[in-house]
């Protein structure tokens, strides 16, 4: 099961295929694609990806204890979501135009499109098990609640690109130790027995 760093990983692995993909062109540098929030002052890339939120989407069918062998038992993973923003960095001093910015935009959709499954078995290689895939997918949100998300960052709406990542599978530390079967009972009954001995 995927440990805590999974959240980063996977924003370091849309970054990673932003950088890969959108570089010299439209964007001239892999530094200029970075993690970060609109509300940061004085940097300077050009693309930011920016995670907004994270919510818990609630229970996954599997049993309530995973079998880790040797008498042990942990607790199943918890599934959350989580929500990105991927935005034009307005402080940063290229000297962007609008058809500039749409080209970014257009091009960065076009990725994340195009790279929508993420393994979490390639971000964690020390992973035992197959892991169910994450899809990044476009967050269904209306343009009010895009602009409440730049106004809790105190900064003016702008085109922006808006994902949800899931179901993101966090691990838990608990884990149980189960008793060893110390003793066991066995009938072994021949045609008809059982019958009688019920009787």
């Amino acid at each position: 099961m995927a440990d805590y760093p999974i959240i980063s990983d996977v924003s370091s692995h849309i970054v990673r295929m932003l950088r890969d993909k959108m570089c010299p062109e439209p964007i001239p540098s892999p530094n200029n694609i970075e993690v970060s929030s609109p509300a940061e002052q004085d940097v300077d890339y050009i693309l930011g990806l920016y995670l907004y939120d994270i919510r818990e989407e609630g229970e996954i069918a599997s049993p309530p204890l995973a079998d880790m062998g040797k008498m042990r038992l942990r607790r199943p993973p918890r599934p959350y979501a989580l929500y990105y923003m991927l935005f034009i960095n307005g402080s940063s001093q290229m000297g962007l135009k609008a058809h500039d910015i749409q080209k970014i935009i257009g091009r960065a959709a076009q990725i994340v499109s195009d790279g929508s499954i993420l393994y979490p078995n390639t971000l964690q290689t020390w992973l035992e098990h197959e892991e169910p895939p994450i899809q990044l997918t476009a967050a269904k949100i209306s343009l009010e609640d895009k602009v409440r998300v730049w106004s809790a960052i105190n900064k003016p709406y702008q085109i922006s690109l808006f994902y949800k990542a899931a179901p993101v599978l966090l691990s838990s530390e608990i884990v149980v130790e189960t008793a060893r079967v110390k003793q066991a009972r066995f009938a072994v009954y021949a045609t008809g027995e059982e019958m009688a001995d019920q009787k």
